[in-house]
C-alpha cells in the first residue's frame, strides 16, 4: 500500500523531512498540519491545513479526514502536549515520541534523574529546584562555574552559563528568582568544559540506527558570541565523526542513547519510537550529556538528511512497526557545512517583512531549505526568524563551507549569517581547544 505521511511543523526541519520523503522511490502522498504556510512544504504536499500544531483535537481532526497511514511530527512543542498520544489513538502511527516519552526533552530534571536513577553515565553534577530554598548552598559549591536551566522548553533560550550570561552570583540568584516567579522549576548544573556535538539515533524503542555525529552553533554572531539561537548553522564531517571527537567519544554517546532508550522503556512502560537526540560534551573526562531533544535538531537535521542514502519512507515505516533491526540505514560519505540566514536583529528584535530572493540556480551539492518565510504577491517575505539554510555538500568540510557561503552571499537584503560556520579557522580553534583539555 502506497504510503500517505502527515508531516507536523512548518520550519526547515520540516522541509527537509518532506524533502527526503519526496525523494522515495515509492512516491509518498504527502500532506502537512502546521501554524505557517511554508511554501517549500507546500510544493511538495497535496493537503495543508493550518492551525495550532499543539491542538490536539484540530491535528486529530485533519488527520482523520485525510487518512494517512503515519505522520511524523517536527518540533517539540506537540510532542510535549501530546500530540503523539492523540494521532496513536485515532490509529494513525507516529515517528515521535509520547507525551511520557517526550519528557526527556520536555523536563531537564526528568533527564537527569534518569540518567542517575539508571546509573547511566554522562551526567555532571546537578540539582533541580522549585523554589529557592537551598539554592544558596549549591551556587557556593559552584562559585562562576554552573549553568542555570529552565526546567521546561524554552525554545533553546532558557539556558544561562556562567561567565556568559551570568557575570555574578548575583545574576544567577537573580535569574533563579525570576524563573520561581513565573512558576518555572529549574535545574543547576555544574559547568563542565569542552566540544559540544549532536549525536541522533533513529529509534523504534528496541533498534537504534546511529546516525553522523553534528556540531551546531547556538550563539548568533561570529566566534561563538552574542545571544543564543535555535542554531545559526552546522557542519558534519566525512568519515561521520567530527575532527575533534576520538572514536571511543562517538562510542560513548552511541551507548548513553542506547541506555537511555532501555531506561525509557522501563521508565515509561512504553517504547521510544522516533528520533533520540543528545547534546553531548567531549570534555577530558570523557562525554557528558548537556541535554536531551525528543525529535529531530533544527538545523542538524537538514545535514543528515541531505547526506541519507536509505529510504526515508523504509526509515519512518520500521520505527513505527519496531522493524528497525531488519533496516539497514546508510549516509553518504561526504561532508556537509549548513548556514542559516536570519533576519537583521536576530534573535531579539528581528525585523520582519522584507523580500528574500533566492538564487535562480543552484549548483547541484547545495540545498535550500526555507524556514520563516511567506508568499506575498509571489513574493518571498521573511516572517522575522530564521528565514533560510542553506546547506552545501563536499568531500571536505572546507569545500563544504566554500560551496554553502557562495550561495549565502547571493542572498541579498537586511540579513546575515555566521561566515565562521565549518571554516578552517574555526574546526582548527575546536580541535586545539580539545587538545589542550585533554593533556591538561
Amino acid at each position: 500500500m502506497k504510503e500517505k505521511i502527515l508531516i507536523i511543523g512548518s520550519g526547515a526541519r520540516e522541509h527537509a523531512i518532506a524533502v527526503a520523503l519526496a525523494r522515495s522511490p515509492e512516491q509518498p502522498e504527502l500532506i502537512c498540519f502546521s501554524g505557517a504556510r511554508n511554501p517549500g512544504i507546500a510544493e511538495l504536499c497535496g493537503a495543508y491545513g493550518i492551525g495550532s500544531i499543539t491542538d490536539a483535537s484540530a491535528v486529530v481532526a485533519f488527520a482523520v479526514e485525510h487518512a494517512p497511514t503515519l505522520a511524523i511530527v517536527g518540533p517539540e512543542a506537540p510532542l510535549a502536549t501530546g500530540i503523539a498520544d492523540a494521532l496513536w489513538a485515532a490509529k494513525i502511527p507516529v515517528v515521535g515520541p509520547t507525551q511520557a516519552l517526550a519528557r526527556i526533552e520536555s523536563s531537564k530534571g526528568f533527564a537527569r534523574e534518569l540518567l542517575a536513577k539508571y546509573d547511566i553515565p554522562g551526567n555532571p553534577f546537578f540539582q533541580r529546584f522549585e523554589s529557592l530554598d537551598g539554592l544558596e548552598e549549591v551556587l557556593g559549591r559552584f562559585p562562576n562555574r554552573h549553568v542555570i536551566k529552565d526546567d521546561g522548553l524554552a525554545g533553546g533560550k532558557g539556558v544561562k552559563v556562567c561567565g556568559d550570561h551570568l557575570l555574578s552570583q548575583d545574576d544567577s540568584f537573580a535569574f533563579c528568582r525570576e524563573l520561581v516567579e513565573s512558576g518555572h522549576p529549574f535545574v543547576v548544573e555544574e559547568k563542565i568544559e569542552g566540544e559540544e556535538f549532536s549525536l541522533m539515533s533513529f529509534c523504534d524503542g528496541k533498534t537504534l540506527r546511529h546516525m553522523p555525529a553534528v556540531q551546531d552553533h547556538k550563539r548568533a554572531y561570529e566566534g561563538d558570541k552574542g545571544p543564543n539561537t535555535g542554531g545559526m548553522g552546522t557542519y558534519t564531517d566525512a568519515d561521520h565523526k567530527l575532527p575533534f571527537l576520538t572514536d571511543a567519544d562517538i562510542a560513548e554517546a552511541q551507548t548513553i542513547n542506547e541506555r537511555v532508550t532501555e531506561a525509557l522503556a522501563q521508565e515509561c512502560g512504553a517504547p521510544y519510537q522516533g528520533i533520540l537526540y543528545g547534546g553531548f560534551m567531549a570534555t577530558k573526562d570523557g562525554v557528558k550529556l548537556i541535554e536531551y531533544n525528543a525529535r529531530f535538531g533544527d538545523p542538524e537535521s537538514l545535514n543528515l538528511l541531505s547526506l541519507l542514502e536509505t529510504d526515508f519512507v523504509a526509515v519512518c515505516r520500521a520505527i513505527v512497526d519496531q522493524t528497525l533491526d531488519q533496516q539497514t540505514v546508510s549516509f553518504a560519505g561526504e561532508a556537509s557545512v549548513c548556514k542559516y540566514i536570519v533576519p537583521d536583529g536576530y534573535p531579539d528584535a528581528p525585523r520582519k517583512g522584507d523580500a528574500v530572493s533566492l538564487p535562480a540556480q543552484l549548483p547541484p551539492e547545495v540545498t535550500l531549505f526555507l524556514s520563516a518565510v511567506d508568499v506575498k504577491d509571489g513574493q518571498l517575505i521573511a516572517t522575522g526568524s530564521r528565514t533560510v539554510a542553506v546547506v552545501g555538500r563536499a568531500s571536505t568540510i572546507a569545500e563544504a563551507e566554500v560551496l554553502c557561503e557562495q550561495v549565502v552571499q547571493q542572498i541579498p537584503g537586511p540579513f546575515f549569517h555566521r561566515t565562521d560556520i565549518g571554516t578552517v579557522a574555526l574546526i582548527v580553534r575546536r580541535v586545539e581547544h580539545m587538545k589542550s583539555l585533554r593533556s591538561a
